[in-house]
């Protein structure tokens, strides 16, 4: 082959997108954005606006006139301090215990071979398929024979339930993605498996580890089904989402304090992302990789 005829260097190179089409693109990202962050300003917008405006027949997008007043009936509320506790337990016990089973069930599904082993892992699948208004009725049954009706158990026992199939199936690329020739080295430095398991698997797939906590804690946090169908009759038991009942009125709602409320509920899950975002972003990045 002679020069002329090799093919230039140039015709390899990835083609860049063109000015209008960066720019319609960053349009593009631009609007998605605003769509998304929309229902959240007018959340915190109706929280502080006067309760005037709020029943206004004409809405607009601002207020001249900001008032803390709906917050402060949020926080006057009679044992609000009590329902945000129990949801901060009941999300913080569910990520815990189902990163810790989860990482223990990824990595014996991936590293070891056993019966059933195909099985288990389509069953896994299977259960991210069931919608949860199918098994509350079940579950409700399932919870008055264990005796966990208006306790907490009966909040974190189905919450766990649900997410560590996902939590498995997730962690196991993590796991498969390790290779076997790091816990033999390991082995032949003295490493037994459960210090290999806790002080050279575990960091490796914790980034995993933070991106399916992410989705527990939010699961958690925001339910309201099974806090309604399970906490019956012991108040004291109720979440943070039953709190915002007490704004909805037969006569009419109150709906600065359901913004408020809503508004509060949404800060613990800001704050958790902030906290986890470098380690989310790479552990979805590892997980769309496998």
């Amino acid at each position: 082959m002679t020069p002329a005829s090799r093919p230039s260097g140039r015709g390899f190179r990835r083609a860049r997108p063109g000015r209008p089409g960066r720019l319609a693109a960053e349009a593009t990202a631009l609007v998605t954005a605003l769509a998304v962050a929309f229902p959240l300003y007018w959340m915190v917008l109706s929280a502080v606006k006067p309760e005037g405006e709020i029943q206004s027949a004409e809405p607009r997008p601002w207020t001249l006139a900001p008032s803390l007043d709906s917050f402060h009936r949020v926080f006057r509320q009679e044992d609000f301090g009590r329902y945000f506790l129990n949801s901060l337990l009941v999300a913080g016990t569910v990520v815990l215990a189902s990163a810790v089973i989860a990482f223990l069930a990824a990595t014996a599904v991936t590293r070891f071979r056993f019966r059933f082993r195909t099985t288990v892992l389509i069953m896994f699948l299977i259960a991210q398929t069931v919608p949860i208004e199918a098994l509350t009725i079940p579950l409700f049954f399932l919870m008055r024979d264990l005796g966990q009706l208006n306790t907490l158990g009966a909040l974190v026992l189905p919450h766990l339930a649900f997410s560590l199939p996902f939590a498995i199936w997730m962690l196991r690329g993590f796991v498969k993605a390790v290779p076997e020739a790091l816990e033999e080295a390991a082995h032949l430095d003295g490493a037994g498996r459960t210090r290999f398991l806790w002080q050279i698997l575990f960091p490796l797939v914790f980034p995993g580890l933070v991106a399916t906590s992410v989705f527990s804690f939010i699961s958690t946090w925001n339910d309201f089904l099974f806090a309604k169908s399970f906490i019956i009759s012991d108040t004291s038991q109720s979440t943070l989402p039953m709190a915002l009942l007490v704004f909805f009125k037969p006569e009419e709602n109150d709906w600065g304090g359901i913004m408020a409320g809503s508004t509060v509920m949404t800060v613990p899950v800001l704050v958790f992302f902030v906290l986890v975002q470098r380690r989310l972003v790479s552990g979805l990045g590892g997980a769309v990789k496998d």
